[in-house]
């Protein structure tokens, strides 16, 4: 920091006292405008915020082989006034990969959020996921009606959406092409339910605490428990069987019956997993997870920041 000091003449008012009076009186006024300037440029700084997460893992997959695996993502957000842009990337490779981009920005009570990446929706593993890929980018318009707590949103695509939330239960209603689809969730004495019906086919989750034990049942008939044991967490999961589903057939434009078409659904048994996990000083979090799908043991090390 430079201090710059101005010191009066006492030997009148000569040339050399209206020379450091000139001085004096120019540098004040650079010094008003550059705190004038300071505080503009203050609200007009963008604000940048950095998360990511890291895991190791091993997994001794039973009686198969053995196998070391790697995940690390980044995620960038940037905001400046009433905009934000979020970019998210996998980095756990020679090429890091990009995983999404959305920007919004709002205009009083209207909402513009623009999705900038595509996303891969074929499906591949045989889940009864989508046949067709389909293009995932697309720009949302949404308002903020005075009817309640309601908000009416439209997209690129012509769906239209309206939300929001009424004495204490939230719902969501949207009308698209391949079957309406309509959420809805509430805390109601102690439990949280929630619930989806997406074009005629329904499911549903119930959660609650009972003497510190968090419980969860969702409409697959899938149970998870989860509780402390000295510091650490236990978590115990039921997961329920698979039945094997035909596929259903679609089209590249997502406009027939089935929308993109369903690949064929491959049976599962069911099986349970017991997890305990545990965060470290440093930081990182430790866990072990034993599934009895295939009677696999496997070791975690993870951070978030």
């Amino acid at each position: 920091m430079y201090v710059l000091l101005f010191k009066k003449s006492n030997k009148g008012v000569g040339k050399s006292n209206k020379l450091n009076i000139l001085m004096e009186n120019k540098m004040k006024k650079l010094i008003a405008l550059f705190a004038v300037s300071a505080v503009a440029s203050t609200s007009a700084v963008a604000g940048i915020a950095l998360s990511g997460a890291a895991s190791v893992s091993y997994d001794d997959n039973g009686t198969a082989a053995s196998a070391t695996s790697y995940d690390a993502d980044i995620t960038l957000v940037g905001t400046a006034g009433g905009t934000t842009f979020t970019y998210s990337m996998d980095v756990d490779r020679a090429s890091p990969a990009t995983t999404g981009a959305t920007m919004a920005t709002t205009i009083g009570p209207v909402t513009v959020s623009a999705d900038m990446f595509d996303e891969v929706s074929k499906d591949t593993t045989a889940s009864g996921g989508q046949v067709f890929e389909s293009v995932d980018t697309g720009v949302t318009v949404s308002l903020d009606a005075p009817i309640g707590d309601a908000t009416i949103g439209l997209d690129n695509s012509g769906n239209v959406s309206i939300s929001g939330t009424w004495s204490g239960v939230t719902v969501s209603h949207t009308v698209q092409d391949g079957g309406d689809k309509t959420t809805g969730s509430a805390a109601i004495a102690g439990m949280d339910i929630a619930i989806t019906n997406d074009a005629g086919s329904s499911t549903w989750s119930i959660g609650t605490t009972v003497s510190g034990v968090a419980l969860t049942l969702n409409s697959s008939q899938a149970v998870t428990a989860a509780f402390g044991v000295a510091g650490n967490t236990m978590t115990v999961s039921h997961i329920a069987k698979v039945a094997t589903a035909a596929a259903k057939t679609g089209t590249a434009a997502g406009n027939g019956t089935n929308g993109y078409g369903k690949t064929a659904k491959t049976s599962v048994k069911a099986y349970s997993t017991v997890a305990i996990s545990r965060d470290l000083t440093s930081g990182a979090a430790l866990s072990a997870t034993y599934s009895s799908k295939d009677d696999s043991l496997t070791l975690k090390a993870s951070v978030a920041f």
